[in-house]
């Protein structure tokens, strides 16, 4: 099935079979023009999308320093294997894979960032000494993949609001927000604080 939204160029360019340790999922490409770029983002499918709603839904933004490398500095890779756990243990739904590396100012800069950091910036000063928002990232093509799914009502695995009221705003109720909070570490503490006190995510506990 393949699909090409017009006016953002949104289109699915790939599907196939994907087997996890998580369990068994299905991975698609999606690929959409907005504000004249090309982004991309996969999805992982499990069970059947159009069983009764509301679906359970991960909107996860690439860490590859987290993902991949295991970085403690932040909570991506705890948040991710949960996510696909929690969608495992139901049996279906759907996590959104998004190339938006730093929050959407991209791997160097956020590297950069680091840098800064390690200088006694917190990670929103850090951004902004660079010259960017503290959060660059749109939530569009997630929209438009829920969209391609049939998905119109969500179980949102976030601790991040203006994900909720990007899916809202654009007509998708989000019926619930599940937590998706993981221990902090030592390492991690003082970027978890920053998310909670300068932008707002809803960090119970900290």
């Amino acid at each position: 099935m393949s699909t090409n939204g017009s006016q953002s160029g949104f289109r699915q360019v790939a599907t196939a079979d994907f087997p996890t340790r998580f369990g068994h999922f299905r991975i698609y490409g999606f690929e959409g023009r907005f504000g004249g770029e090309i982004e991309e983002a996969v999805a992982l499918e499990m069970g059947d999308l159009a069983g009764p709603a509301p679906l359970l839904v991960r909107i996860h933004s690439q860490c590859l320093t987290g993902d991949v490398f295991h970085s403690l500095r932040c909570d991506c890779r705890a948040q991710l294997e949960l996510s696909l756990a929690a969608i495992a243990e139901e049996g279906r739904g759907l996590l959104i894979y998004e190339h938006q590396e730093g929050r959407g100012i991209g791997l160097l800069n956020k590297l950069r960032a680091y840098q800064l950091q390690d200088g006694g910036a917190d990670t929103v000063e850090a951004n902004e000494l660079l010259g960017f928002k503290a959060d660059h990232r749109s939530y569009e093509l997630p929209v438009e993949i829920l969209r391609h799914f049939g998905v119109t009502s969500v179980r949102l695995l976030s601790n991040n609001p203006d994900k909720i009221e990007a899916l809202e705003r654009a007509g998708i109720q989000v019926a619930e927000r599940v937590p998706c909070i993981v221990e902090p570490s030592v390492t991690s503490e003082i970027y978890l604080r920053t998310k909670k006190e300068k932008m707002g995510h809803l960090l119970e506990g900290l």
